[in-house]
């Protein structure tokens, strides 16, 4: 509905020793992570090796009921799914997790991430015979696991080995009849953490401690990247045969897609945002009377951008919770009104004053142009806006729903361009080096790709190129 960059989804999974609702703690997990896919999601879950899954286009309140959850039983494991689509289009069929029984077994899957390779493959398997059901690249990787488990002996060997053919992004819960697993791909390109069950002594695996938060489960670690994590019932064991190569979690989860109370990788997603707020006013100081967030994600930046250059912090928007992705736009007139349905600017913040506006970033610049706009006619006297990443000037390849340059403002305007454009009397991003180091102290690289074009794998050269001259002009220090 708006002019922001989308994650794919969030995963979680729950393996417990004795049968209980397994169901309703993915249920809350979801909730938890529903920040990271609003167009569908699905529960699985395992009852004495038989697998049940409810999956539907539709936020978690809207697929899943009392009575939905009562018909998925009790088990001792389930796995959970949240999805928005940057491959494969919205619609049931493509919704998670995947569930595939075969000669070994039954087998449930779950995944955040992209492949880079998903095509080839996906070909591949169709000339040997693959049938696919869905669009996305997710099938592709439940086919080489279980390609890979007729020859393994155990499951965990067969994604061992299957880890050698997918290439890209991917964070996965796995679930079989007798285990449960998490692989997170040997860059890390997106969270998984572990949790551990206070009474039970089972675990838990979700993208964010956030999701653990909620049940109550104590954090035990990150899965580091490359690693396969087993939970059964001899306890937790891990396979690292993928693992000690350079990491590179996308800096954008700590700019934007994770939640701020969740920590990643060491680092607090609320101290990383506020650190970004620190930097963008070291690196372009602005005087002014007011610094506002645009919320969500802009609100932390805003409180780290006030306290770094002693302006004021206010709060200058409210924002109307109750609007989904699934609001209706039929007509121009009300597309333009979106942004007032979703933000309103409380006049008394930014009347007469010189404001500061920060916020993540700038896609393709139609919504920040109509945020300042309602700026204007709240009658701020000056509009300033800091953005806490580098400008968006590539395709992002492993999960991020940036899919070509010639959707990107920066690709076909310079900075000063674009201040005009949406009507600003500044403009100034946070540089790559500050984006970097946003994360102080984490136990990790990252990939910035959608700002230096720099990617950690080799990445195919199929997406559009844009027809503009890239003119992003460096910034002055």
């Amino acid at each position: 509905m708006f002019d922001t960059i989308h994650e794919e989804c969030g995963v979680f999974g729950i393996y417990t020793r004795e049968r209980s609702d397994v169901a309703s703690s993915t249920y809350f997990a979801l909730y938890a992570l529903q920040h990271r896919g609003q167009e569908s999601c699905g529960i699985a879950v395992n009852d004495r090796g038989v697998i049940t899954c409810r999956k539907d286009v539709g936020l978690v309140p809207e697929v899943f009921h009392k009575d939905t959850l009562t018909q998925l039983g009790q088990g001792t494991m389930a796995i959970g799914h949240c999805r928005y689509s940057t491959t494969g289009s919205s619609s049931p069929i493509n919704a998670q997790p995947l569930v595939v029984r075969h000669c070994k077994g039954p087998l449930a899957l779950a995944h955040n991430g992209n492949l880079v390779n998903a095509q080839e493959l996906r070909q591949q398997l169709e000339l040997n015979g693959a049938i696919f059901h869905t669009t996305n690249d997710s099938e592709v990787i439940s086919y080489i696991i279980t390609r890979e488990r007729l020859l393994s002996p155990s499951i965990e060997e067969a994604v061992a080995k299957a880890m050698y053919t997918i290439k890209g992004a991917y964070s996965l819960v796995i679930m079989s009849p007798q285990k449960l697993m998490a692989v997170r791909d040997p860059h890390g390109f997106r969270p998984l953490c572990i949790g551990r069950l206070p009474d039970d002594g089972g675990y838990v695996f979700a993208s964010e401690s956030c999701a653990l938060d909620t049940l109550g489960v104590e954090f035990v670690r990150d899965v580091e990247p490359g690693e396969i994590v087993i939970a059964d019932e001899n306890g937790l064991r891990s396979i690292r045969t993928h693992c000690g190569g350079p990491s590179s979690i996308c800096v954008f989860e700590y700019v934007y897609f994770a939640r701020p109370d969740s920590v990643i990788e060491g680092v607090s997603v609320h101290e990383a945002r506020q650190r970004a707020g620190r930097l963008l006013y070291r690196e372009n100081p602005q005087e002014a009377d007011v610094v506002i967030g645009v919320p969500d994600s802009g609100l932390d930046a805003a409180l780290g951008y006030a306290k770094e250059s002693g302006i004021p912090y206010g709060v200058g928007f409210i924002k109307n919770r109750y609007i989904g992705r699934t609001f209706i736009q039929p007509t121009q007139g009300q597309r333009e009104d979106a942004v007032r349905i979703k933000l309103n600017v409380i006049k008394e913040t930014v009347q007469g004053k010189r404001v500061v506006m920060v916020d993540d970033s700038i896609v393709r610049g139609t919504t920040c142009a109509r945020i300042v706009r309602l700026l204007r006619e709240a009658g701020a006297k000056e509009v300033h806006f800091a953005v806490t990443c580098p400008p968006f000037i590539n395709p992002c390849y492993f999960g991020t729903d940036i899919d070509s340059r010639e959707h990107l403002i920066a690709c076909r305007m310079s900075i000063p361009e674009i201040a005009k454009q949406i009507d600003v009397d500044s403009l100034t991003y946070l540089s790559v080096e500050g984006v970097r180091s946003i994360a102080k102290g984490a136990h990790c690289g990252f990939c910035t790709g959608c700002f230096t074009g720099e990617y950690p794998v080799e990445v195919p050269d199929e997406m559009p190129k844009s027809k503009f001259e890239h003119k992003i002009e460096k910034k002055p220090r």
